[in-house]
């Protein structure tokens, strides 16, 4: 018996999957609502809870792709069967066939997050400010420091003695314990908005939208 769902995308899913697709551009959605993505390096998992609930596994190769199918029509109709998808706008459609889920890098189990050791906000305006100051000086390193009384961020590139550097104070009067970590800027491909970030004693790292229930737990190298 073939399963149709028949729904029509919000544009905060759509633009979660975009963003989704800058991490993985393959991506297995499960039935529910939740959507899940993991980067081929398994170095970033995201997670996010959307309005739509979908009944079947989607499994999709070439998730830009499938997107920019999307695109081309102004709120479709998509139909959701067991091997296929049918976009379409009520006189134009598009079949989109489903990729062998097998083939796709996908998440296997959930992340269990570790005890918070430092919490933080990381308003977006600030978030801009350091991402575009990595690629003004064109550096890699994006760190996280803790101590002496203060939080601070910089971006640097540790691998050169002379490097050019950013410093944003985020809390100058930090009370919390000695920390040191950091995260390659090209692994912050983050939805524009505000953050809570939570860090560890492990490797891993969370960063939760303020406004969205949206997700991303990055692997951290402590200093």
């Amino acid at each position: 018996m073939t399963t149709v769902t028949k729904m029509r995308l919000t544009k905060e899913t759509y633009n979660i999957l975009k963003n989704f697709a800058a991490i993985n551009s393959n991506i297995l959605i499960n039935p529910g609502n939740v959507l899940k993505t993991m980067s081929a390096g398994k170095n970033i998992y995201a997670e996010a809870t959307v309005a739509e609930d979908f009944d079947v596994a989607v499994p999709i190769w070439d998730l830009n792709k499938f997107l920019g199918v999307i695109s081309m029509f102004a709120n479709p109709d998509l139909e959701f069967h067991d091997t296929h998808v049918v976009i379409s706008n009520g006189r134009s459609s598009v079949t989109y066939f489903y990729s062998e889920p097998t083939l796709l890098t996908v998440p296997t189990r959930e992340v269990k997050m570790p005890k918070t050791t430092v919490k933080f906000n990381l308003d977006e305006k600030d978030l801009n400010e350091v991402l575009k100051a990595a690629n003004i000086l064109q550096v890699s390193d994006f760190n996280l420091i803790g101590g002496e009384g203060k939080f601070v961020i910089t971006v640097d590139d540790s691998s050169q003695s002379t490097s050019n550097s950013f410093e944003i104070v985020l809390d100058d009067n930090y009370s919390g314990p000695d920390f040191e970590g950091t995260i390659n800027v090209s692994e912050i491909k983050f939805i524009p908005g505000s953050y809570t970030v939570e860090l560890t004693d492990t490797i891993i790292s969370k960063f939760t939208h303020k406004t969205l229930n949206l997700s991303y737990f990055i692997a951290i190298k402590r200093g």
